[in-house]
């Protein structure tokens, strides 16, 4: 455990626990990493929101999960905002960072004024959880409601964990005189167990059926949740985005009573994990017939991160099921046979 005002801030997620209330939860900022992710994408305001939206759950999320390699969330929707993604990588060692990054695609012509969570459209939330080999990754989903990705997690959580939690999320672009502009975040998470799981039976009382805290928490743990939440309902947006006002200094103004006690912080960076052999392994699912028709004029497969940036450039011979490509990329003979059109 931490003293209050022995924590440095920036690109961290700092765990705490509320002994009043019997509620954990985690206070975290993003500077760097965030910036990372941002500046090396030409995203419009709206994009550019809902990635750093759900970058921030991802480092909220991810400390709480015993994990030993991934975590992601996905968005899936039928408006302007087609896809939005994040991962979470583990840290590799006790005193290593965790790893985020992000990523959206979007449809640029179709974007207006709207709220940016509105233009996501429907679909869906999404959350996988991969240990790594040996493991079969675990999914769950819950539709797009709520108005905000915040809120689809807060659902998620409530319906497939039965655990109540609550988000408060904040992000911008800050400009210090005489300095670059750079992308700021930071957000609370609050959490509690239920005394008993609620019995599936009984549904719930919140919009479409969803699952609420209330449905879950009864008595003392209903009142200690709800109080947590309108102590929470105070906090400010340049409060939680930084820098002027650190995350022990932000607790102890909002949850001074509730007895608040912190643990020691995860230090997140960004990171991406593509290589060019996981380039092939993603490349093997086509036939070389396929590869052909990647194959440039120079002879060449090219592929960029979608998350990084990175450039690849591949031996066309090397990829696909077949790998039979020619130097011209052209499939050869024998492959012909083996590929039904």
């Amino acid at each position: 455990m931490s003293m209050l005002n022995q924590i440095a801030w920036d690109d961290t997620v700092l765990p705490f626990q509320l002994d009043r209330s019997n509620i954990r939860g985690r206070i975290a900022r993003l500077d760097g990493v965030l910036d990372h992710i941002l500046s090396r994408h030409d995203y419009p305001a709206p994009v550019s929101a809902l990635v750093a939206e759900l970058a921030l759950l991802m480092a909220l999320i991810g400390p709480t999960m015993k994990l030993r390699w991934k975590l992601s969330l996905q968005v899936r929707g039928n408006g302007a905002v087609r896809t939005i993604a994040a991962d979470y990588y583990a840290p590799e060692a006790e005193d290593a960072p965790a790893r985020i990054r992000a990523w959206a695609s979007f449809d640029e012509e179709r974007l207006d004024d709207r709220d940016p969570f509105e233009q996501i459209g429907e679909g869906y939330f999404a959350i996988l959880i991969d240990q790594g080999e040996g493991t079969h990754p675990y999914q769950g989903i819950t539709p797009l409601s709520g108005g905000s990705l915040s809120a689809c997690a807060q659902t998620y959580f409530a319906q497939s964990e039965q655990l109540p939690t609550r988000f408060e999320l904040a992000s911008g672009f800050s400009r210090m005189s005489g300095e670059e502009g750079h992308w700021r975040a930071g957000g609370v998470m609050l959490q509690t167990l239920p005394a008993q799981p609620m019995d599936a039976s009984q549904g719930g009382s919140g919009e479409g059926g969803l699952i609420e805290a209330a449905d879950i928490l009864q008595g003392g743990e209903s009142e200690d949740w709800n109080r947590a939440n309108i102590l929470l309902d105070t906090v400010e947006t340049l409060e939680l985005i930084g820098p002027t006002v650190g995350p022990t200094d932000l607790l102890v103004r909002l949850f001074h009573e509730e007895d608040p006690r912190v643990f020691d912080p995860q230090r997140v960076e960004f990171g991406c994990s593509c290589t060019s052999d996981r380039v092939r392994d993603t490349l093997s699912i086509y036939s070389a017939k396929d590869i052909a028709q990647m194959t440039t004029d120079e002879g060449i497969v090219t592929a960029d991160c979608q998350f990084c940036g990175a450039h690849y450039e591949l031996d066309p011979s090397s990829l696909g099921f077949e790998a039979t490509v020619d130097a011209e990329g052209q499939p050869l003979e024998e492959s012909d046979d083996k590929v039904q059109e």
